[in-house]
Parts: C-alpha cells; sequence; structure tokens
C-alpha cells in the first residue's frame, strides 16, 4: 500500500471521514469541563448534541481516522489491508487544524478520533498523543476528545494519552475468541483486553488520588466503552448479551455499543445479510443492555441456552414479563421500587417519581401518566389503587398480540430504513437551491 502524501486536506478529510462511519462508539461526554480564560471551549456532561443516519449511527463529533492504512486483515473492515481503496493520512497539525476550525465555527462540540494502524501499533498511537498533546497544550482546547486505544500499544503510551482524553475505547470487535481469529487474523482476545484493563486499573487509581489530592490530572474522566460488530458471526444474541454483562462486571465500562454488520468487502468467511444489516436485532441489542445497565437485569433472565434470541417483534422487556406473569400485575402504591422498575412502560425516572408521590397521597392513573409512564404498555401489568386501567384477559397470548401490535410499527421503521451509512460531512441534504453569498460569507465565519 502506498500512502498519498499528496492529497489536499478536503480530500484527505473525505476519505478518513467515510473511513471512519462503521465506528459507533460516540456518545454524549460524560464530563463536565467550564470554560477557562486563554482557552478554547468547554465540555458539558451530557452537551455533545448527535445527529442520527437511517441506520442509527451517530455523526455527531468530528469522528475521523488519523489513518485508513492498515496492517491487519480484518474481513469485515473498509481499511482490511487486502481492499484495494485509496490509502492517506493526517498529520497530527492536520488534526488540530481541523478540530480548531471546525469547533470555531459551531459545526462541532468535540473530537473522535480512530485509526487504522500505520507500522506499528506504537507508532500510530504516538502520533495520535501528538495530535490531541497540541491540541490541549497549544491550541488549549477544553472540548470533548474520545480516542481509540490500538490493541498492543504501549501500557506506557496508553496512560500519556488517557491524561488528555475524555474517554478512550477499544473495540472487542467480535463476541467470542474463536470468531475473533476467523475473522482477525493477527488480533487476539488478550491484545484486546490488555490495554482495557490498563485503562480500568489508571481510572481506579485516579479516582484514589483524586480523594487525596482534589486537583489532581483526570484519567479518562468519561470512563472507556468497547463495541461489538452483530450479525457478521454465528453467535447468538444470549452470547452477545452475556459477553456485554462481563465486560461491565469485570472492566467497569461506561457503555458496550453494537454495530449492524453492513458488507463492505466480499468474502466468503462473511455472511450475506437477507434484507440488509441486522438494524433490528442490533437496535433489541441496545434494548437489553439498557436493561442490564439501569433496570438491574441479568442476561440469563431475558434469554437463556433454549430461547437465545430475542423476539424482534417485542422489546426485551415486555417480552421477559409476557413471559413471567405470575410476577404481575404491580400495586403502584405499595410496590418497591425495583419491582416497579420492571414494569414494562416505566422507566427509572417515572418509577422514582411513582415512589416520592405516593407518599403523600392516593394515585391514579392519569398520574402515572404525567409521571412519564407508557400506560399503553404498562396497563397490563400494573394496577393503581387495585384497578386496571381497562379490562382485559390476563393472558399471555392475549397481552402478547396487543403489545405486538405497537412494536410491529417501530420494527418496520427501524429495519426499511431507506439507506444504511452514516451522514457525511459532505452531503448536501438534498438541498436544490445554491446559498446566497450572504449566507456563505456567514456560514465562513461561523455566523450561521
Amino acid at each position: 500500500m502506498i500512502i498519498q502524501e499528496n492529497l489536499d486536506l478536503k480530500r484527505k478529510l473525505e476519505i478518513l471521514t467515510d473511513a471512519a462511519k462503521y465506528d459507533v462508539a460516540c456518545t454524549s461526554s460524560g464530563v463536565s469541563r467550564g470554560g477557562k480564560r486563554g482557552y478554547v471551549g468547554n465540555t458539558e456532561a451530557a452537551g455533545i448534541c448527535h445527529s442520527f443516519s437511517a441506520d442509527g449511527r451517530c455523526i455527531s463529533l468530528l469522528k475521523i481516522l488519523y489513518t485508513n492504512q492498515c496492517i491487519y486483515d480484518c474481513k469485515y473492515c473498509v481499511n482490511r489491508v487486502s481492499n484495494d481503496v485509496v490509502r492517506t493520512a493526517f498529520t497530527p497539525e492536520e488534526v488540530c487544524t481541523l478540530t480548531m476550525e471546525f469547533y470555531r465555527r459551531n459545526y462541532i462540540e468535540g473530537l473522535f478520533l480512530s485509526s487504522g494502524i500505520l507500522y506499528s501499533a506504537d507508532h500510530t498511537m504516538e502520533q495520535i498523543y501528538r495530535a490531541i498533546r497540541d491540541l490541549r497544550t497549544v491550541h488549549r482546547f477544553r472540548g470533548y476528545i474520545h480516542v481509540k486505544a490500538i490493541p498492543g500499544t504501549d501500557p506506557a503510551l496508553i496512560e500519556k494519552i488517557g491524561y488528555l482524553a475524555d474517554r478512550m475505547s477499544v473495540n472487542l470487535e467480535l463476541p467470542t475468541a474463536e470468531s475473533l481469529k476467523r475473522l482477525c487474523p493477527g488480533k487476539s482476545r488478550e491484545k484486546i483486553l490488555l490495554p482495557m484493563r490498563g485503562i480500568q486499573c489508571g481510572i481506579a487509581a485516579n479516582r484514589n488520588e483524586l480523594a487525596v489530592y482534589r486537583n489532581a490530572p483526570r484519567f479518562v474522566p468519561a470512563g472507556q466503552s468497547t463495541q461489538m460488530i452483530v450479525g457478521a458471526t454465528p453467535e447468538n444474541d444470549f452470547q452477545m448479551i452475556r459477553t456485554a454483562e462481563a465486560l461491565y462486571r469485570n472492566f467497569d465500562l461506561k457503555r458496550v455499543f453494537y454495530s449492524a454488520y453492513i458488507p463492505t468487502v466480499p468474502d466468503k468467511e462473511l455472511p450475506a445479510p437477507a434484507g440488509g444489516p441486522p438494524l433490528l436485532r442490533e437496535h433489541r441489542l441496545y434494548q437489553a443492555d439498557w436493561l442490564l445497565r439501569f433496570y438491574g437485569f441479568e442476561a440469563d433472565e431475558l434469554l437463556s441456552a433454549e430461547r437465545p434470541n430475542f423476539n424482534v417483534l417485542l422489546d426485551p422487556k415486555c417480552d421477559w414479563a409476557v413471559r413471567h406473569l405470575e410476577r404481575f400485575p404491580v400495586e403502584a402504591m405499595t410496590a418497591e421500587y425495583d419491582t416497579l422498575l420492571r414494569v414494562p412502560g416505566l422507566g427509572v425516572r417515572s418509577a422514582r417519581r411513582i415512589v416520592a408521590a405516593r407518599r403523600h397521597g392516593k394515585l391514579d392513573f392519569a398520574d402515572l401518566k404525567r409521571f412519564g409512564v407508557v400506560l399503553k404498555r404498562a396497563a397490563y401489568f400494573l394496577t393503581c389503587g387495585g384497578r386496571t386501567y381497562f379490562p382485559f384477559r390476563f393472558e399471555e397470548n392475549f397481552i402478547t398480540d396487543c403489545l405486538i401490535g405497537d412494536e410491529r410499527r417501530n420494527a418496520w421503521e427501524i429495519s426499511h430504513g431507506t439507506a444504511f451509512r452514516q451522514l457525511s460531512l459532505f452531503d448536501d441534504m438534498k438541498l436544490e437551491a445554491e446559498p446566497d453569498r450572504t449566507d456563505a460569507k456567514k456560514a465562513l465565519f461561523g455566523e450561521l
């Protein structure tokens, strides 16, 4: 492969933003850092604004690869060494220029920087370190930065980057070591988990240091995340969520992201998904992941070896509830908080509101609706003052049929997206009229 070094910055940006679109691990910043005199930017805990394309992928931050050259031959990756594509790379100075110019024009609120592997993991991460070091020190940038750590990188280099980045992530890629070995020759589970463990230990040590020295520098304050590809290998949903559960427990991850497999390069080892990428399956895995993190569920409750995949026509919480009708109905006036959380249509916020409000008097279904309870689902599993919302047959098949009627439309919309791609910085959004000179001038100086 030959890196095209004579390309202009715009052409590099076109290539390296397009190459980054399959990495979905963008999220709200998870860290607050106020503005400061003499510096540029700030970071709010939930301040990263997002846009999503038809396939559900986040397109908010300036999301780029440092380079799309790679020494690995991962079969599903568009940037694999055996794929015939134009190769290029930014310089650290170009990354800084792009980030600052986009930020000043209010196009972005931060940077997501991933990369292929240029020569070696250490060489590539050294270049990335130089870029974000200069952003923080030379350009005095205080916005959000998310950096992908490359498996096999020297732990000392990971540590240096961790004190500059807000979030770091290492892609697990596939849920089992067998699939990783088959599709990613050259990678191993050990290489991936080692930097993940290093980031975890660094965060824990920094937490103890901050308890003693409040002004100590912060190490990866927004935590770490990872990504798994859905549908490229034969693993079922049960294997996927059990892997995610183990990662949350053993590595203190903030998020596990799921990326529906999109065929990019032909290979006999890869499937050809009928009907396009498995977006609905990805959606169900995200819903189940939410139940693991915030609702007290365990993977073994949601699925089993005998029932290894989610019902695509029901969200996982409803599916669990109709299979455990012996636990319902739940009385809103007396149920414990943890019990309310398991009622379909109730979230963390609405359950807390119910628990707080019922101390002061009786509640009715109108109150529950004001608290944010989704009654079209909760009505089958909840009573209020001993009464149901409306009369119905408390029987699994009947309730399932009613719930599926509401879910079919949502499932169809997810499965029949008009495109399976991330929006590009260079999309015209199908606007036919050319902007006039006044608008063009305002855009140039960040006044729009």
